[in-house]
């Protein structure tokens, strides 16, 4: 999935991204929120954890099968930024289609902890997933993901052991939202995944 992001986010102009919604619906959490945009962060320091809730910027650990091999990851999600409205409407093709929507980016570390060297455009990101309110936001296709702080995976080559990048994701969610949560799971994590809860993310 975020191979195909990254193609289109090179093939399509800066200033007019394609809004690929996936429903705003789903099981897993997150959150967004208000109008003035805001970045809500803290800092956890505990060691990893393979599921559940942590705190932000907490580590957590997962595997999952890169093009070169199965590679185990520690994950951490950083930050959430959500937009307001107007600049919602200045990122996508049809602004009628975000009415009432504002984008949420989470930034995500990532670090290869060992399992063999990720050769090129790493896929890992694309489990990352944004929820608000308890719902799963619709992920933006073509969504500018290389702002500040953030690696564009097809920039990414030969990613070894003890290495850490940072990854974007961009989603629509409802504006007014209380609460984002970043999900991330790993193979055989899809019914506990790592989850990183941003309350009055926006």
């Amino acid at each position: 999935m975020h191979k195909k992001t990254a193609l289109l986010r090179a093939a399509a102009p800066v200033a007019v991204l394609a809004l690929a919604l996936t429903a705003c619906g789903g099981n897993k959490k997150s959150t967004a929120t208000d109008d003035a945009p805001k970045t809500k962060t803290e800092k956890g320091s505990s060691a990893p954890a393979d599921s559940g809730e942590l705190k932000a910027g907490q580590g957590g650990t997962g595997k999952f099968k890169e093009d070169s091999g199965t590679i185990t990851y520690e994950v951490a999600a950083q930050k959430v930024h959500v937009s307001t409205e107007a600049e919602t409407k200045k990122l996508v093709s049809d602004p009628k289609r975000a009415k009432g929507l504002v984008t949420a980016t989470a930034w995500v570390k990532y670090t290869n902890k060992g399992g063999g060297v990720v050769k090129e455009s790493p896929d890992v990101a694309d489990e990352s997933e944004i929820y608000a309110d308890g719902q799963r936001g619709g992920l933006l296709i073509g969504a500018a993901e290389d702002g500040p702080g953030c690696e564009d995976t097809l920039d990414i080559e030969n990613w070894k052991a003890g290495q850490s990048h940072t990854i974007c994701q961009t989603y629509m969610i409802p504006k007014g939202a209380k609460s984002v949560e970043v999900h991330w799971a790993g193979e055989g994590q899809s019914g506990s995944p790592l989850i990183w809860k941003f309350d009055n993310a926006g």
